[in-house]
C-alpha cells in the first residue's frame, strides 16, 4: 500500500504548518519546487468554506477590455472588463468589440428573469396518484414556501413547476437568491419544503432532494427555456458605415454569415448558436470568483441578429441560464473582490448591474469575432496574438 498522503492538521489546517507540510510533501514526491504557487498576498485564514488541503495558487494572468459602455437599468456608464486568460488575442478581441459598440452609443442590456432551482422528483405507487399530489402541491404552496424560507434570509420560493412522467412528478423549485448564486441555498430550503411535505401529506410518497432536473453545471434546453441564474439580454443597432470603418466588412455579409452559421448550429445541435460566449464569461468568471464549472449552462446563448432595410445591423444576445454572484462563494476573496470592484459590482443589490456587463462583454466579443471571421482576419490575428513564442 502507498504511503503517500496529504498532510492535514484538524486543529488547524489553514495554518501556516499545515500548508508548509503539504508543499515539502510536492517538493519532495515530485518533480515541482513550487516556486510560484506557494507566493501568495492571500490570508488563508479566510479560505475555510472555499477550498480544502490548501497549498498555494494558481495565478491566471488578467487584462482590461474595454472601455465597455453600458445603457442598462442597473449597468450605466463605461466600464473597464476584468479578463483572466491565459488565450492570446481574447482581451485584444473582446475591446475591439466593445470600441464598436461604444461608437454606435453602447450596448442596451435587460434583465428579464432571475430564478434559481432545486429539482425534487417525487415517487408514487400510480400516476393517478402522483396527479393528486401534483394538485395538492397547488393548494397547499403557502405553508411550503413557508417552511422553505425558514432556512434562508434573503431566499424567496416564487413557484414550484411540476412534470409528470409515468408514476413520478418531477418538480423545480424556483427561488429569487439575492446576490447569491443560490445552488446551497436553494438545496437547503427545499429540503426544508419537503421535509414539510413528507410530514403533512396524506398520502404516501417518496423523494428524491434532486431528480437530476435542475441540470446543475450541465447544460440543458429546460434551464434555457425556463431560465436558471439571470436572464439577460444585451442589445445594439450598428450603422452600416460604422461596422465597415471599424471592422473591415458589410452588414450584408456579417448577415448572410449569421444565416449559414445558424443552419451550422442547427445541425450541430448545439445550446449555442453564437461564436464563443464562453471565452468572455469564463474569463470574467474566473477573475470574479465566480463557480466556473457554472460556465457549462452559463454560456447557453440565442443570438438574433436583423439586417434592417437601411443596411444598418440589428444584434442582440440573450443569456437564459447566467449564474452569478456579488457576494457570497469566491467573490470575497482578495484578489476576486478587487476585479469586481473594478465594475463597481462587489457586495449587495450589485448582481444585476454585473449580470448586464457579463451580456454586453459577451455581445461585443460575439460581433468582434464573428466580424473577424467574414474578414479573414480571424486566423491572421491568433497567429499575430496568440502564440506565446519562448
Amino acid at each position: 500500500m502507498s504511503d503517500l498522503k496529504i498532510p492535514r492538521d484538524r486543529e488547524d489546517d489553514y495554518g501556516a504548518a499545515a500548508i508548509k507540510a503539504r508543499q515539502e510533501l510536492v517538493r519532495d514526491r515530485t518533480d515541482s519546487a513550487l516556486e510560484h504557487v506557494a507566493n501568495y498576498s492571500l490570508d488563508p485564514a479566510v479560505l475555510p468554506g472555499n477550498i480544502e488541503n490548501f497549498t498555494g495558487v494558481a495565478q491566471v494572468p488578467m487584462g482590461l477590455a474595454g472601455p465597455l459602455l453600458v445603457n442598462g437599468e442597473h449597468a450605466q456608464g463605461e466600464f473597464l472588463v476584468p479578463l483572466a486568460t491565459t488565450e492570446g488575442t481574447l482581451v485584444a478581441s473582446y475591446s475591439r468589440g466593445m470600441k464598436l459598440c461604444r461608437a454606435a452609443g453602447g450596448i442596451t442590456a435587460t434583465v428579464i428573469d432571475d430564478r434559481m432551482q432545486r429539482a425534487p422528483v417525487f415517487s408514487f405507487d400510480n400516476a393517478r396518484q402522483a396527479r393528486a399530489f401534483s394538485s395538492w402541491l397547488d393548494d397547499n404552496f403557502e405553508p411550503i414556501a413557508a417552511a422553505a424560507e425558514t432556512t434562508t434570509s434573503s431566499g424567496k420560493l416564487l413557484d414550484i413547476q411540476k412534470f409528470s412522467v409515468s408514476k413520478l412528478l418531477y418538480t423545480r423549485f424556483n427561488y429569487s437568491t439575492g446576490d447569491a448564486a443560490g445552488q446551497n441555498m436553494t438545496g437547503k430550503a427545499t429540503f426544508a419544503a419537503c421535509a414539510w411535505i413528507k410530514q403533512n401529506y396524506p398520502g404516501e410518497l417518496h423523494f428524491l432532494l434532486e431528480g437530476q432536473f435542475a441540470t446543475d453545471k450541465k447544460t440543458s434546453i429546460v434551464n434555457m427555456l425556463h431560465t436558471r441564474g439571470k436572464r439577460v439580454v444585451a442589445e445594439i443597432t450598428l450603422p452600416a458605415a460604422l461596422v465597415q470603418e471599424h471592422m473591415n466588412v458589410s452588414t450584408d455579409k456579417l448577415w448572410a454569415a449569421r444565416l449559414r452559421g445558424q443552419l451550422g448550429s442547427i445541425m450541430s445541435v448545439t445550446n449555442n448558436n453564437g461564436n464563443h460566449s464562453a471565452n468572455g464569461i469564463t474569463a470574467i468568471f474566473i477573475a470574479t470568483g465566480q463557480d466556473v464549472a457554472n460556465v457549462a449552462e452559463s454560456s447557453a446563448m440565442y443570438g438574433f441578429t436583423e439586417l434592417l432595410p437601411n443596411g444598418d445591423l440589428y444584434a442582440s444576445v440573450t443569456l437564459p441560464s447566467l449564474i452569478i454572484a456579488t457576494y457570497g462563494g469566491g467573490t470575497g476573496l482578495a484578489t476576486q473582490r478587487e476585479c469586481l470592484e473594478i465594475m463597481g459590482c462587489y457586495g449587495t443589490g450589485k448582481v444585476y448591474k454585473l449580470a448586464e456587463i457579463i451580456a454586453a462583454t459577451v455581445l461585443a466579443g460575439e460581433l468582434s469575432l464573428g466580424s473577424a471571421v467574414v474578414a479573414e482576419e480571424w486566423v491572421q490575428a491568433h497567429d499575430d496574438l496568440g502564440r506565446n513564442r519562448p
